[in-house]
């Protein structure tokens, strides 16, 4: 008699003594159909659970978001996933189909038990598929919350690579329309967050302290922390690694850091995300909120006003029609940390990695960065952007082009960068940063398993963060420069 794995969650473990009782009284069950024998599933119905953990402050969408406890600068917290082999081997299967075979760069077998053929190994036009998993955190469990593989290249070169540190997205109510019990169900106060690999990131470091260097410098940014990541797909929890944990802009971000929460918000991807010429296309300033609404009038009048004959004939008037569009202050502030910092994987560079918010209060777009595992290094490819936007094409990227260009413009970006340099990336403060978050990981960090990590060894790390901290010295010397020239 064969026999389904159970859904497997600690509370369901007081019936494995019935079933192997079953199963020990029946040696084989046939049922004769056209003489063929057939085997017999016995299978748990996986919607009849109680979520006997459930709290308001922990579960409830009626729980204000809790920062202090999620996002927690002081320690590295621990977080469980447990999944049953069926829907990992799912989430596996779904990955070949798009990126190809596991570690097809260095051998190939599918990890976690199975192997896989080879598939279309492009960028997906869809996010790999959700699946029900359980979520423990210091002795609570989330139930069947969503969870995927997160990312686009980083997540290719992760998996042809045969690193199953994967970044993941968690949503907590994704399924509550097959699973009532957990309608609205929050993670204290958070119903989706990313925990990221930190790919490309030998001092684990980068996507956080970014962040906090753009949050320093008064800018709307996520929140983030350490977290520890364990997954059992079946044979008990794996470490997965170090991973930091951010909050998500589609979610508790725009709720907390605006006043009104129901503007439109954009994830640009693609062409017209550089907003030069011609580039308007609805499908690619893909909406995160109001998405029932066929309304990109702001983001079309943006792309607009910036295009004006008026920018070289009357530039104050082009100013003035800009700034009734688009937060230009915000965005200068963002290009000045964003510069100051490097970061190659971004606007200039590259047509994704940001979010644009119609905060309703002012009826401006304002600029929010994301993603900055890439960040604080000279980069790759064109690698990052020079503080005076040497060489940069400005019709391909008019955001920066055009307003370095307006000599009013160009005066409040140098006003920031200075701002920005004897503030919140003064070198002393960004290596302090440095000092005190790398003495936090480093045990966690340097105790990732083979397979599961991007280091070739403990040194990895100390020479990662070494040249972190040489590399805040070296921009105080190009500001200096650059302000001086």
């Amino acid at each position: 008699m064969k026999i389904k794995p159970l859904l497997g969650y600690s509370k369901y473990l007081y019936l494995l003594p019935l079933l192997f009782a079953l199963a020990s009284c029946v040696d084989e069950v046939k049922d004769i159909v056209d003489g063929e024998e057939e085997e017999v599933e016995l299978i748990i119905d996986d919607t009849d659970f109680e979520a006997i953990d459930w709290t308001t402050g922990t579960h409830s969408n009626d729980a204000a978001p809790d920062f202090d406890e999620v996002f927690n600068d002081q320690a590295v917290k621990r977080l469980d996933i447990v999944i049953t082999e069926d829907r990992w081997q799912t989430m596996l299967g779904d990955m070949t189909n798009i990126y190809g075979t596991f570690g097809s760069r260095g051998g190939g077998g599918g990890p976690g038990g199975g192997g896989f053929g080879g598939g279309a190994g492009n960028f997906p036009d869809e996010d790999p598929v959700f699946v029900p998993a359980e979520v423990y955190y210091e002795g609570k469990e989330w139930y069947r919350v969503g969870l995927r593989f997160k990312g686009n290249s980083s997540l290719q070169s992760s998996w042809q690579s045969g690193i199953l540190k994967l970044s993941f997205k968690l949503d907590f109510d994704e399924f509550e329309d097959d699973y009532p019990q957990i309608k609205n169900q929050r993670f204290y106060g958070f119903k989706k967050l990313s925990l990221k690999n930190n790919y490309n990131d030998k001092s684990m470091l980068r996507e956080k302290v970014a962040t906090e260097i753009f949050r320093d410098a008064g800018l709307v940014a996520s929140h983030t922390a350490f977290y520890t990541v364990y997954v059992d797909y079946g044979d008990g929890p794996i470490y997965f690694g170090l991973y930091t944990m951010v909050e998500e802009v589609d979610d508790t971000l725009i709720d907390t850091q605006y006043a009104d929460n129901d503007g439109n918000l954009y994830k640009p991807d693609g062409d017209a995300a550089s907003f030069a010429y011609g580039t308007y296309d609805e499908d690619e300033y893909v909406k995160k909120t109001n998405e029932d609404e066929a309304d990109f009038s702001d983001v079309e009048s943006l792309l607009t006003v910036l295009h004006d004959a008026s920018r070289t004939s009357d530039p104050a008037i082009w100013r003035s029609n800009l700034e009734e569009v688009f937060d230009t202050d915000v965005f200068l502030k963002y290009l000045a940390v964003n510069t100051i910092i490097q970061n190659w994987d971004t606007y200039g560079r590259m047509t994704h990695n940001y979010y644009l918010y119609n905060d309703p209060d002012t009826d401006k777009l304002n600029w929010i960065p994301w993603d900055h595992n890439e960040a604080l290094q000279s980069g790759n490819q064109q690698g990052s952007l020079p503080l005076n936007f040497s060489g940069l094409n400005a019709s391909s990227w008019p955001l920066i082009g055009y307003l370095y260009a307006d000599e009013v413009y160009k005066a409040k970006y140098d006003a920031y960068v200075a701002e920005v340099i004897n503030g919140a990336f003064n070198t002393s403060t960004v290596q302090a940063k440095y000092t005190t978050h790398a003495a936090l990981v480093e045990q966690y960090a340097t105790s990732e398993i083979n397979g599961y990590t991007f280091l070739n060894s403990s040194g990895d790390f100390q020479n990662a963060v070494s040249t972190l901290m040489s590399h805040a010295t070296s921009r105080t010397n190009a500001v200096s420069n650059y302000l001086n020239d």
